[in-house]
């Protein structure tokens, strides 16, 4: 079966996009996923593209030069507060350059104010011909895999759908039979990292191992291929921030190696 990849943002935080997209086509990715609405986390850079006009233009050029495509962008956070006149710009940017899909997760706790804010969102990407990916994060408001589906259904958006990230669906403690029991049409994306069985016991180190510390498919304790194998065929995000590794061996050859092992651990369990 043909797998197609995408170079996730977190595997090379500080590369801006044109960068990214230069070092996802040299290793053989497919697509590239963007953070181009920043968090404001401390150190994080802001690559936004509405503001920078040489950024977006030598990111469109990166896309053009290369043939790797944009899948998604993010992070689109609904949070209280939220709003969404400060991202507009980044969606319809982001539908010019081709992308499927803006990323969002959940930071508030008014479950009324959620809903609304998620249908609003579905809304504002069903306009610009996108769809809504909600990942669920460990640390977040919606923190596993069916508190994501019942979002999606109580919205009743039909342009939404659920990414898995492999790290929040072991912390989470979400299981195999729990996707399986999902419809297919539901899950929008798969993101692919392994990482110690041991669940950390602090939100600071969930947080400094989904940020700073994954590790190649194989070397961890992360139940891959059950996840993979009882999930349809979707582009697969490939999320393995290790920033020591980076450190060590530069950013080309870590994002060479994420998906040379991605793809290794694909054909080692007949995936």
């Amino acid at each position: 079966m043909q797998r197609q990849f995408s170079l996730g943002y977190l595997t090379t935080p500080a590369c801006a996009p044109p960068e990214m997209i230069y070092l996802a086509a040299r290793a053989g990715y497919d697509y590239v996923s963007l953070r181009t609405i920043a968090m404001g986390l401390p150190g994080e850079p802001n690559f936004g593209l509405a503001g920078n006009r040489a950024l977006l233009r030598n990111t469109r050029m990166a896309l053009n030069d290369t043939g790797v495509k944009l899948l998604d962008i993010e992070n689109a956070r609904i949070h209280d507060g939220v709003d969404f006149e400060k991202y507009l710009p980044e969606l319809e940017i982001a539908a010019g350059l081709g992308a499927r899909a803006v990323l969002t997760n959940i930071w508030s706790n008014d479950r009324s104010y959620v809903v609304d804010r998620f249908i609003e969102l579905c809304g504002h990407a069903r306009s610009f011909n996108l769809k809504v990916s909600l990942e669920f994060v460990t640390w977040a408001k919606i923190a596993a895999i069916q508190d994501a589906v019942e979002l999606i259904r109580e919205s009743g958006a039909d342009n939404a759908g659920v990414v898995i990230d492999l790290l929040h669906f072991s912390r989470s403690r979400c299981t195999v039979d729990e996707l399986a029991a999902l419809p297919p049409e539901l899950i929008a994306g798969i993101q692919i990292c392994d990482a110690p069985a041991a669940i950390p016991t602090t939100v600071e180190g969930l947080i400094h191992n989904g940020r700073a510390e994954r590790w190649y498919p194989g070397d961890g304790g992360i139940d891959i291929a059950g996840v993979v194998s009882n999930a349809p065929n979707v582009v697969y995000g490939i999320e393995i921030p290790n920033l020591e590794r980076a450190r060590v061996i530069g950013n080309a050859e870590h994002v060479f190696q994420c998906l040379e092992k991605t793809r290794q651990y694909f054909s080692d369990h007949a995936l």
